[in-house]
């Protein structure tokens, strides 16, 4: 496959960026993206020139740090598919490729396709967490758990932390990242000792990261790599109104 590719090029966070077009030839339809993108990389540094810097970690859907805009689409045109699972066999030779890193106010860009995406730790440091003292380790049927409760738990439990969600709304709205970090502990008995303050705590450090707000476009959902729903929002928003009784 012969590829023509648009890659965002930033030095730092305070200097203009830009497209930059490169050539990706005899790829195989077999690679990844970001095999793909190793193999333009090694090209560059051939020619002496500096290679592309994008983040990447696992390489298995699993960490969330590959995060691209690929034509438009927050981790490309495949549903439920982290970069790093993008296999080139979805691409045909050809195309012409747009690869830039997450927009949103709250992910400045660091260098290229890498952003600081610190303001969801923070998020998470204000309140995604049990502190309550638990004991030892339970036995796996000690604290009956309803399995629809156990079911959405987990559900919600599958967000990685990509930040995709917020790169496709349009105001920058970080809220199906909290809805989920929020709902997979005030499912639990654990999580409900502490439910009402983590949802205020976690709802502020948001606001103040500068995210935006969400207006219900369900873009978050659509690109979701791990299918994470829209109804954890509405989960939040209820958590949200309880801990004001």
């Amino acid at each position: 496959m012969d590829l023509t590719l648009y890659v965002w090029r930033q030095s730092g966070p305070d200097k203009p960026g830009r497209l930059e077009e490169y050539k990706a030839n005899g790829i195989s339809p077999d690679m990844s993206f970001l095999e793909m993108l190793d193999v333009v990389n090694q090209d560059l540094i051939r020619a002496g020139e500096e290679p592309i810097a994008f983040d990447h970690d696992c390489r298995e859907g699993i960490c969330g740090t590959c995060s691209q805009v690929i034509n438009g689409i927050p981790h490309g045109p495949v549903e439920k598919t982290t970069v790093c699972q993008l296999h080139m066999r979805h691409f045909k030779s050809g195309d012409t490729i747009y690869i830039e890193p997450w927009r949103a106010r709250a992910f400045p860009v660091m260098k290229d396709l890498i952003v600081d995406r610190s303001a969801l730790d923070r998020i998470m440091q204000a309140g995604g967490y049990v502190s309550v003292h638990t004991g030892g380790v339970p036995d796996a049927n000690a604290v009956l758990i309803p399995k629809d409760d156990a079911d959405a738990s987990m559900d919600a439990a599958e967000c990685i932390g990509c930040g995709a969600c917020v790169a496709a709304c349009p105001n920058g709205s970080a809220m199906l990242f909290t809805a989920a970090k929020v709902a997979h502990l005030a499912k639990l008995p654990q999580g409900r000792v502490e439910a009402a303050r983590r949802v205020c705590v976690m709802t502020e450090a948001m606001m103040q990261e500068g995210f935006g707000s969400c207006s219900n476009h369900y873009e978050c959902q659509a690109v979701c790599p791990k299918g994470i729903k829209v109804q954890f929002i509405a989960k939040l928003n209820r958590e949200f109104m309880k801990s004001r009784m």
